[in-house]
């Protein structure tokens, strides 16, 4: 099936040491469609095939002490060096240092060809891929992960969402919440049944009346900074 002719492929190389752990999640919606659509490709390269020794080799004890192992730049370079590279792509390394990842920044990224996610382990990888090898630096929030595989699906979800033919309703993209606004989220929302263990629906939402419903939905769409 072709692609969608107003959108290019959209292709997610995945630079891991646990390929395994993206395979679950490929086979789910949004990705799942994207995929037989051909609207996004994915790709995995190995850390470890990329390994500095014949043990396997990919980490190691961190100039001046500290705690922990982090992965060193050769695998990393190599690793994205075995990828072709195509017009209109960026590598993006996934640190607790980056950029916070947005529902504006997926849209960025939305209009790319080609994303190339670096995903980190043990305690980070060495400074020389943030510095000299990433165009971008990018952190889902403000925690620490083990790794990062997770924050990678997430982000081609949030990316992948957005591509037209990919969602059944497209125009969905457009009232989630941080679409229009960065800070708001979504009104709450109900479904039947009306009475639930006596926590019933809001009775404005049976109404009929979609002035008042749109005026009740404006009321309780949050902004996330107001506490």
């Amino acid at each position: 099936m072709a692609a969608h002719l107003s959108h290019p492929m959209i292709k997610f190389e995945i630079v891991t040491l646990f390929p395994e752990l993206f395979k679950e999640h490929t086979k789910t919606l949004p990705l799942k469609r994207a995929l037989e659509k051909n609207l996004i490709e994915v790709n995995f390269t190995n850390i470890r095939n990329f390994a500095v020794d014949k043990r396997g080799s990919v980490d190691d004890k961190t100039y001046g002490g500290g705690v922990g192992m982090i992965i060193r730049p050769e695998p990393i370079f190599e690793a994205v060096e075995s990828i072709k590279r195509i017009e209109n792509s960026k590598v993006v390394l996934l640190s607790p240092r980056g950029e916070k990842f947005t529902q504006e920044k997926a849209a960025v990224y939305s209009k790319l060809n080609q994303i190339i996610l670096i995903c980190g382990r043990y305690e980070g990888v060495d400074a020389r891929v943030e510095e000299f090898l990433a165009d971008e630096i990018v952190s889902i929030g403000d925690f620490v992960i083990s790794g990062g595989e997770l924050p990678a699906m997430l982000i081609m979800e949030a990316v992948t969402r957005l591509i037209p033919g990919v969602l059944e309703k497209e125009e969905a993209t457009e009232y989630e919440s941080f679409s229009q606004n960065p800070q708001q989220i979504e009104y709450p929302q109900y479904t039947r049944p009306e009475d639930y263990r006596g926590m019933r629906v809001p009775p404005v939402l049976l109404s009929g009346n979609h002035a008042e419903i749109e005026k009740w939905r404006n009321s309780l769409t949050k902004n996330k900074n107001l506490k």
